[in-house]
C-alpha cells in the first residue's frame, strides 16, 4: 500500500528539477536540509541539536559576543538564541562571567563540561563533513567552498 503523502510525479532528490537540472537556490536548499537532517542524526543522543551546536561553537570561537551577534553568526533569530543560551546554561554546558574590565557586563563562556560536550560534537560533524567531501580533490573542495562564500555574500548578504 502507497503512503499517502506519496505522489507518483515527485521525482527523489538528485532526479529531475531536484538534480543537476534543478534550480541553484532549490539545490542549495536541498542540499542544506540533507546536512541538517544528517548532523540532527548524529548529535540526538548527546541531547544537542544543529543550532545548539552553532552556538556552542560561535562562544567557544568569539569570546564575549552577545546573544544578538550569536543570532546573526549562528543565522538563527535573537528569541531562539535566548532559548538556546537558556537551556545550555541550564545544562551546564554555558557559564556567565564578568567581564574583566566592565563588571556589570556578563559574557558566556564554555563550562568545561561545554568544551567536553563541544569537542564531542564537531568529532561527529567533522565526521560528515569528510564524507560530504570524499572524491573530491583539495582543488575541487577549495572551488566548492569559494564558490559556496561567493554565494553567502554576494550582494552584501553578509550583512543581514
Amino acid at each position: 500500500m502507497r503512503k499517502s503523502n506519496q505522489h507518483p510525479d515527485i521525482p527523489a532528490p538528485g532526479t529531475g528539477k531536484r538534480g543537476e537540472e534543478g534550480y541553484l537556490g532549490y539545490l542549495l536548499r536541498q542540499a542544506a536540509g540533507a546536512y541538517r537532517h544528517r548532523v540532527e542524526r548524529s548529535l540526538a543522543d548527546l541531547g544537542v541539536t544543529p543550532p545548539q551546536f552553532a552556538t556552542l561553537t560561535m562562544v567557544a570561537a568569539y569570546p564575549g559576543l552577545s546573544n544578538a551577534d550569536i543570532a546573526r553568526l549562528a543565522m538563527l533569530t535573537p528569541q531562539t538564541v535566548s532559548v538556546i543560551v537558556a537551556n545550555l546554561e541550564r545544562s551546564g554546558s554555558l557559564v556567565r562571567k564578568p567581564h574583566a574590565i566592565h563588571g556589570r557586563i556578563l559574557q558566556l563562556e564554555l563550562s568545561e563540561s561545554g568544551q567536553a560536550l563541544l569537542k564531542t560534537c564537531r568529532g561527529r560533524v567533522h565526521a560528515i563533513e569528510k564524507e560530504l567531501t570524499e572524491g573530491l580533490s583539495p582543488e575541487e573542495e577549495r572551488t566548492v567552498r569559494r564558490w559556496l562564500v561567493s554565494v553567502a555574500t554576494a550582494g552584501g548578504a553578509d550583512k543581514d
